[in-house]
């Protein structure tokens, strides 16, 4: 019943345009600000808010081991599991996996995510299961928090930035950046991009700019109107 129950959650996002949760796929442009929980080790926990300051996604962090296990849930703001990542062994470029809900046991998954080579590290591809054929790049760095999500369409459904105070005009720390969803996108399944993309990149900034993002781009600076205080 587990089984049956997880695939027609899946059979319902795909039907609406999204992979993970059609809850989550907003009709406008909506900027998540993403805070990392704990600042010691890759894979800690966060918390993601919208522009009104209410709490979206977050996931929890249990102590230095917790990332050891290789599986990492995303919840939504009461606590409920959204999705599962787990990362595939043995894997050559290091794949990780998405799965509908929490844990992977009797599941398949939604997506995978992995190296597009062993050399290039700044860009990764995405392939979907429930959609064969469909597939996502992400290009930039994780590490400098500067990287996009392309569809393949080559048309950008995610970004991730440094995100920039609008009162004082200063970058924030790289524990503090910004989730920007495009339109018809589901905000869930780039949620858990970032997750892996944690795991795989953590705070590798080698090739950062002074402000922590590549030469030439611009950090994201948000609405003055935000209620999060950070």
């Amino acid at each position: 019943m587990l089984w049956f129950s997880n695939k027609r959650i899946a059979d319902t996002a795909m039907k609406s345009g999204a992979i993970v949760d059609e809850a989550y796929v907003y009709p406008e442009e909506t900027h998540l600000t993403v805070m990392k929980t704990s600042l010691f080790f890759p894979g800690d926990g966060f918390t993601a808010y919208d522009s009104k300051g209410e709490l979206v996604f977050r996931v929890d962090s249990y102590g230095p081991d917790a990332g050891d296990s290789g599986e990492v849930v995303l919840m939504n703001a009461s606590g409920g599991c959204i999705l599962t990542v787990r990362r595939k062994r043995p894997s050559l470029h290091q794949r990780w996996e998405g799965f509908i809900g929490e844990g992977t046991d009797g599941k398949k998954p939604l997506f995978s995510v992995r190296r597009s080579s062993i050399i290039g590290r700044s860009s990764m591809t995405v392939e979907v299961y429930t959609n064969p054929g469909e597939e996502y790049q992400i290009e930039g760095s994780f590490g400098c928090r500067n990287c996009n999500i392309y569809n393949s369409e080559k048309e950008s459904v995610a970004e991730i930035r440094r995100k920039v105070d609008a009162t004082t005009n200063v970058v924030l720390g790289k524990d503090v950046f910004v989730l920007s969803v495009k339109p018809g996108s589901d905000a869930a399944f780039a949620m858990g991009l970032v997750l892996v993309l944690d795991h795989l990149q953590g705070d590798d900034d080698g090739g950062c700019g002074e402000n922590g993002s590549k030469v030439g781009v611009d950090p994201i600076t948000i609405d003055e109107d935000s209620n999060l205080s950070l």
